[in-house]
């Protein structure tokens, strides 16, 4: 299994005070991919762009469409490839895991704890993930705490060594800071355009 697989049952499992949103979830996820490809060495940083390189599939469906996806816009940055890639990527990784997509139904789903939480459906996947979890990777660590998911050892989680990994794990949170900013402004304009309904 990969990163991004990891990442969605840590989740799916680990206790957050706030719900995780899914378009921030969905930004990590292309980060997962991506740290994965660049490891394996499917991908190289040309400084913050990205290059494809040719290497065999991976055998995951997930990570060799994205790979697939590197170098179709000339000259794309990491953050703007995070972007392009993690449209809907969350729904898609949820679905991987058998888990139904509920937002119409219960929009906060991500927040509840413990039974109300969906479970992904392969327990040898769940325990490989939560292993990789309990042991600090860096990796899983960071993208994690991008969306709201703080190891219980964050203090002694280490850094990746791999400086283009640690520039794709900079890359997320600097998207997912952006997504906020942008909810907020929303939100702001929402409510003004609310006010002057009820103003008339």
């Amino acid at each position: 299994m990969t990163t991004a697989h990891d990442l969605t049952i840590v989740s799916l499992e680990a206790r957050t005070e706030y719900p995780v949103e899914r378009g921030d979830l969905s930004l990590a996820l292309a980060g997962a991919e991506l740290a994965d490809l660049l490891e394996a060495g499917a991908v190289s940083l040309d400084g913050s762009v990205l290059r494809p390189v040719e290497r065999p599939g991976s055998g995951d469906p997930m990570l060799d469409a994205a790979a697939s996806e590197v170098g179709k816009e000339p000259d794309e940055s990491v953050e703007d490839w995070l972007w392009r890639r993690g449209w809907g990527l969350a729904a898609e990784y949820l679905a991987a895991e058998g888990v139904e997509d509920t937002r119409r139904k219960r929009p906060r789903w991500m927040g509840r704890r413990d039974a109300d939480r969906p479970a992904p459906a392969d327990p040898e996947t769940r325990r490989r993930a939560t292993d990789r979890w309990a042991s600090g990777d860096p990796v899983l660590a960071g993208l994690a705490a991008a969306v709201g998911i703080h190891h219980e050892s964050a203090d002694r989680v280490e850094d990746p060594e791999d400086d283009g990994i640690a520039a794709v794990l900079a890359a997320v949170n600097d998207a997912v800071v952006e997504l906020a900013a942008i909810r907020q402004r929303r939100s702001i304009e929402d409510a003004a355009f609310d006010n002057i309904w009820r103003g008339l």
